[in-house]
């Protein structure tokens, strides 16, 4: 299979995309042959010249199950490949682009001060503006997913092999990995044998997080940070500018299989491998951090808390004891891998917080991580602090222990369903949306306690969902749910509703001015949109 006959799949003057595509194309025309026979791709050259000519329905309608099936299989194989190629080629322009002109984020500083530099008089927008709107800055993107659409973590990760193979051009070998790749896609499966079920779909959103924890964050914060101090705006390494959320697991209303227990396993799948993942880049620090205090000291606060660990942490193996015993930012990483362990483990059996052995959030992470950037700034190491350290504290501030934040989903007409079981009003779901909302904040003003205990399995599944989020807020902070999203609200009573519930399991109170979650309407129709 070439990539000749498939016209306008890359434009006519990408030449290097153009022969990318093509040696993909022909690897994989000689993987039909090697592992179907050369009549799969005799047949492909046959579809695609009838296409050309016109006859393609005729011929596509004469084929049997089985070959339209091989057929559609190779075809779509090729497209995947060529999709990677145009992606790979992409990068290449644009880091390309980067080396001759800056990259967008420093071109867009460029513009901020050149517009600082021709303010007139009674129209100047100052540094601290700036900044202040820097430090408020949270961009966050969120990952979503449909039963029908999860692409399966093995097929993944064979495109991202090509992907990485294709910028490898010096490897004598790439032709050959490039062949036996594409030869491993062709022998898996890309269709699950059964429906994905939640669980699947957060497995692959870790794939794309893990990628994005490793490699693109911590980058493209550090550049964030480099490009603001052009103008004298200091990016705080522990701000959070970028963050992440999620509502797999999350979106009651978007998948029908989602549950409170669906919930929390997807939370604790989530926690479970983020600290997982920290603990790799807190092993990586432990390597690079080998400075000893014969050469250079620490500071008092770095010593203090080595010795604290060392007292509260019994994990500790002698041998790394006696090898790092003068190196302080060895033994405090280790400590803190030994902590996220221990959080780890906390997490899964769902047992209390131990101060001094196991971290209760991200915070006391950054913390700990903190201390070790002080002790360097104050001991001549400004370039490793500035570099390795803050690109690792920018990384863990914007991931946090739990990777991102999960979001609820519950549709409106739920939350109405278990109010009209436990308000203990006549006629609740027939009452109009001004009606509903005086009762409900009523119910809000005096802090309503409503008998909850003859729900129907509906009314209590919904309930359930609210004790998993104040169970999850408890067991993994603040950052593990902020906010609760009621889809299809065409009114404030909507949104009312569902935090009454979230009143009913302490996740809310206006007497106490205290709401954990906050709530958020979905506006999906037209009148509400223009209302």
């Amino acid at each position: 299979m070439s990539a000749g006959g498939f016209g306008g799949a890359v434009a006519a003057d990408d030449a290097a995309l153009r022969s990318d595509v093509r040696r993909l194309g022909d690897l994989l025309g000689q993987t039909l042959v090697r592992q179907e026979g050369p009549e799969l791709l005799e047949l492909v050259e046959k579809v695609r010249k009838a296409v050309r000519e016109g006859d393609g329905v005729e011929l596509l309608a004469s084929l049997s199950l089985e070959d339209s099936v091989q057929l559609v299989r190779a075809f779509s194989t090729y497209f995947n490949l060529a999709n990677i190629a145009e992606q790979v080629h992409r990068a290449r322009v644009l880091a390309d682009a980067r080396t001759d002109g800056g990259s967008w984020l420093a071109r867009a500083v460029d513009k901020i001060e050149a517009a600082l530099k021709a303010q007139t008089p009674g129209h100047e927008l100052s540094i601290d503006e700036i900044s202040q709107w820097v430090n408020e800055m949270s961009v966050r993107p969120v990952f979503t997913a449909h039963p029908t659409e999860a692409a399966r973590r093995s097929v993944l990760s064979k495109m991202g092999r090509v992907a990485d193979l294709l910028e490898d051009s010096r490897n004598p070998s790439q032709s050959d990995r490039l062949a036996e790749t594409i030869d491993l896609l062709w022998q898996t499966d890309e269709l699950r044998v059964g429906q994905p079920e939640p669980l699947d779909e957060a497995m692959n959103a870790l794939y794309y997080l893990d990628d994005l924890f490793r490699q693109t964050v911590p980058e493209v914060l550090n550049d964030f940070a480099r490009e603001m101090k052009r103008i004298n705006v200091v990016v705080p390494v522990t701000a959070r500018p970028l963050s992440f959320g999620s509502w797999i697991g999350g979106d009651r209303d978007g998948n029908p299989n989602v549950n409170a227990q669906v919930t929390t396993d997807a939370m604790v799948l989530q926690v479970g491998h983020a600290i997982r993942v920290t603990i790799a880049a807190m092993d990586a620090l432990r390597q690079m951090l080998s400075i000893s205090t014969r050469i250079i000291g620490a500071t008092p606060e770095l010593t203090a808390s080595v010795e604290a660990d060392l007292k509260h942490i019994t994990e500790f193996e002698p041998r790394f004891l006696r090898l790092n015993a003068q190196e302080p930012y060895r033994l405090k990483a280790t400590a803190i891998v030994h902590r996220l362990a221990l959080t780890r483990d906390r997490h899964a059996k769902g047992g209390p917080h131990v101060a001094h052995r196991d971290y209760a959030d991200t915070a006391e992470l950054i913390k700990d991580l903190m201390l070790m950037r002080d002790s360097l700034f104050a001991h001549k190491g400004e370039l490793i602090a500035t570099g390795l350290l803050e690109r690792t504290i920018r990384t863990v501030a914007a991931f946090g222990i739990t990777h991102a934040t999960m979001d609820i989903r519950e549709h409106s007409d739920a939350h109405h369903h278990v109010l009209g079981q436990i308000s203990g009003v006549s006629g609740y779901i027939e009452k109009s949306h001004e009606e509903k909302f005086e009762i409900l904040t009523g119910f809000l003003a005096r802090d309503a306690d409503l008998d909850v205990t003859e729900l129907d399995s509906a009314g209590q599944n919904t309930l359930e969902t609210f004790f998993a989020i104040a169970d999850l807020i408890d067991r993994f902070g603040s950052q593990a749910i902020e906010t609760y999203i009621v889809s299809m609200t065409k009114g404030p009573d909507d949104l009312i509703a569902a935090v009454v519930i979230a009143q009913q399991v302490g996740l809310v109170s206006l007497k106490d001015e205290k709401a954990r979650i906050g709530f958020a309407p979905l506006l999906e129709t037209v009148a509400e949109l223009r209302a």
